[in-house]
């Protein structure tokens, strides 16, 4: 998914710098581009895809700490954050709850 955002990303920017049509053209894709996110509908979607994504980032990284926390070595255990013995109470590495 991020590299579908940084591909169209990328094409709008290059559509803007390369682009014949001037200064007019630059304002208006801005105010467009502006509009489109200030959306509530766009907005919620994007809040919405990044808890969800969290979630699911945090039971994965949960599964593969539990697999691969006992076989990796004491002193790269240390330097992980998440492998690190943690207390389990309040916020996760990524600012969000444990609930």
């Amino acid at each position: 998914m991020r590299y579908k955002v940084t591909f169209v990303v990328g094409l709008a920017l290059g559509y803007v710098l390369g682009t014949r049509a001037g200064r007019e053209r630059y304002e208006q894709l801005k105010k467009s581009a502006h509009e489109f996110a200030q959306n509530p509908a766009v907005r919620n979607a994007a809040e919405t895809a990044g808890h969800t994504g969290r979630q699911y980032a945090g039971k994965a990284f949960a599964a593969v700490s539990e697999k691969v926390g006992d076989a990796v070595p004491a002193s790269l255990a240390g330097r992980v954050r998440g492998l690190r013995d943690r207390s389990g109470a309040g916020e996760d590495d990524w600012g969000t709850s444990n609930t």
